[in-house]
C-alpha cells in the first residue's frame, strides 16, 4: 500500500468546516449567477442569447462573484486533509469515481432527450443549443478530474516546497500572459495558465490545510483582501486586462479563456476576504441547524453544479417555447418584478433535480484498489470524456465522431468501469458468508484476505 509520508500532514486536521462554508458559497454564487445571466429571445425557431453581465456597471460583481478561485482553494484544501494515511491508488479511484458518476446520471437523460425534443417538434436551433449549454460547464469537473489525479504528488511537493510552488507557478502565470499578449505564443499554448493559474490556487489550499496560513486572520487578512484587489484594478487601468473578471460575448479578451494571470490577485483578494470572514462564519456554523443545513448541503454538491444548467434550460425553454416570454431588458423595472418568480422557479425545479438524483453523488464511491494500469487508463479517459462533453455538449452529432457526446460520454463510462471493483471468488465467498449461511465452508485463508479486500474503502 502507497501512502503519503506523515511529515506532510502532520498539522492537518480530518476537516474543516470553514472549507465546507467556501465551497458550498462559491457554488451558490455560480448557481445565482448563471440563473441571472441569461437575456434570452425567441424570434421564430431561433433562439438568440446574451448575457446581462456584460452591461457596463456590473464589473465590480464579478471581482466577488468570479468564484472558480474559492473552488480550487477548497479542493486543495480538501484533498490535503483526505489523503492524510491513506492509500493513494484508493483514494484517487474513490474520488474519480464520485466525480464522475453524477455526470453519467447527467448523461442518462440529455443523450435521448436531445433528439426526442426535436422528433416531438421543438425547433432544432433552441434544443441544440440548450444541449450544447448543458455541457459546457463540465469544463470545471474536466480540469478538476486532472487536479484530483494529481494531488497526492501535488501535496508531497508543498511539503517540500513551503510556498516555493507557488510562486514558481505564478511567474509562470504571468510569462505565458506576457507572451499571448505581445503575440510571442498563439493565443491556444496560453490555455497552459489552466494548470498553472488554478493550480497554484489549488496549493494555496493545501498549505492553508498544513496551517501554514495561520497567519491569514483579521488586520492581515483584510490587508491581503485590499492589496488583492488593489493589483487587479492596477492590472485593468495599465495592461490589457478587461474589467469584467468572467467571459463576455463579443469582448476582445477574456480572462477565463484561457485563464489570465489577473485572477491570482483576484484570488488573493477573495481569499484574503473569506479569512477575514471566517470568525463569524465559523460560529454561525456551529448553530446546530446550521451545521447539519451544511453537512446535507456538502454531501449533493456536484448535483446543484450539475443539474443547475438543465433547471434553467426547462424553466426558459417553458417561458420561451411554452408561454412565448422572452427576458425582459435585463436591470429594467420589469425584471426586477419578475425575478422573485423566476428565481422560484429555478429553485423549484433545482430541488426536485436534487431531491431525485442527490441520492448518485452520495452512493458508496468504488471501494477497489486498482491495478495501477487499470487507474492509469482511466485517468485519462474520464477528463478526456469531459473535455469532449464540454467542446459539444449534448448537441447531435456524428455517433462515432471526435465531436460526438456519445463516444465522450462512452469515455467517461469506460472510466468509472476500471474504477469499479473486480469481485474475486473470495470476497463473493466472503459476502455469502457475512450475509447468510454458506453452502461450502470458506477455507481460513480466504476469510483472512476477504476483508482486506473489501476494507479500502473511505
Amino acid at each position: 500500500m502507497t501512502t503519503l509520508p506523515a511529515p506532510a500532514f502532520a498539522a492537518l486536521p480530518a476537516r474543516d468546516r470553514f472549507v465546507d462554508l467556501v465551497r458550498l458559497v462559491a457554488v451558490a454564487l455560480v448557481v445565482l449567477q448563471h440563473w441571472l445571466m441569461p437575456v434570452l429571445r425567441l424570434d421564430g425557431d431561433v433562439l438568440h442569447t446574451g448575457n446581462a453581465f456584460a452591461a457596463a456597471w456590473v464589473w465590480p460583481v464579478t471581482w466577488v462573484g468570479q468564484v472558480v478561485p474559492l473552488l480550487f482553494f477548497a479542493g486543495g484544501a480538501a484533498a490535503a486533509m483526505s489523503l492524510r494515511a491513506t492509500d493513494v491508488a484508493a483514494w484517487v479511484s474513490r474520488r474519480l469515481h464520485r466525480l464522475t458518476v453524477p455526470v453519467l446520471a447527467l448523461a442518462a437523460v440529455w443523450l435521448p432527450l436531445t433528439p426526442a425534443l426535436t422528433a416531438f417538434g421543438l425547433p432544432a436551433q433552441p434544443v441544440h443549443t440548450a444541449g450544447r449549454y448543458v455541457g459546457a460547464l463540465l469544463w470545471f469537473l474536466a480540469l478538476y478530474a486532472v487536479v484530483t489525479v494529481s494531488a497526492p504528488a501535488l501535496v508531497r511537493l508543498a511539503a517540500r516546497a513551503r510556498g516555493g510552488e507557488v510562486a514558481a507557478a505564478v511567474v509562470g502565470a504571468v510569462l505565458v500572459d506576457v507572451a499571448r499578449f505581445t503575440g510571442a505564443i498563439p493565443e491556444e499554448f496560453a490555455y497552459v495558465n489552466a494548470l498553472l493559474v488554478w493550480g497554484a490556487v489549488h496549493q494555496v489550499g493545501v498549505h492553508y490545510a498544513a496551517g501554514r496560513l495561520w497567519w491569514l486572520r483579521g488586520t492581515w487578512a483584510l490587508a491581503v483582501a485590499a492589496g488583492g484587489f488593489a493589483v487587479v484594478a492596477g492590472a485593468v487601468l495599465l495592461g490589457p486586462y478587461p474589467a469584467s473578471m468572467i467571459g463576455l460575448p463579443g469582448a476582445e479578451i477574456s480572462p477565463m479563456g484561457p485563464p489570465a494571470a489577473v485572477l491570482l490577485p483576484l484570488a488573493a483578494g477573495q481569499l484574503g476576504l473569506a479569512s477575514a470572514l471566517r470568525p463569524a462564519a465559523l460560529r454561525w456554523a456551529d448553530h446546530p441547524t446550521v451545521g447539519r443545513l451544511v453537512d446535507r448541503l456538502s454531501g449533493v454538491v456536484m448535483t446543484v453544479y450539475l443539474w443547475h444548467t438543465p433547471a434553467l434550460v426547462v424553466v426558459a425553454g417553458t417561458c420561451l417555447l411554452g408561454l412565448g416570454i422572452g427576458t425582459p431588458p435585463p436591470f429594467s423595472g420589469t425584471w426586477y418584478l419578475g425575478l422573485p418568480l423566476w428565481l422560484a422557479a429555478l429553485g423549484l425545479v433545482l430541488a426536485a433535480a436534487v431531491r431525485l438524483l442527490g441520492r448518485v453523488e452520495r452512493r458508496p464511491a468504488a471501494p477497489a484498489r486498482p491495478h495501477p494500469a487499470r487507474l492509469a487508463v482511466a485517468a485519462l479517459l474520464v477528463p478526456a470524456g469531459l473535455l469532449g462533453l464540454t467542446v459539444g455538449g449534448f448537441a447531435p452529432g456524428p455517433p462515432l465522431g471526435a465531436g460526438s457526446p456519445w463516444v465522450a460520454t462512452l469515455a467517461v463510462a469506460a472510466g468509472v468501469t476500471l474504477l469499479a471493483d473486480r469481485p474475486t471468488i473470495d470476497r463473493w465467498l466472503h459476502l455469502r458468508s457475512s450475509t447468510g449461511p454458506a453452502r461450502r465452508p470458506v477455507p481460513s485463508t480466504h476469510r483472512a484476505a476477504a476483508p482486506t479486500a473489501a476494507g479500502t474503502g473511505e
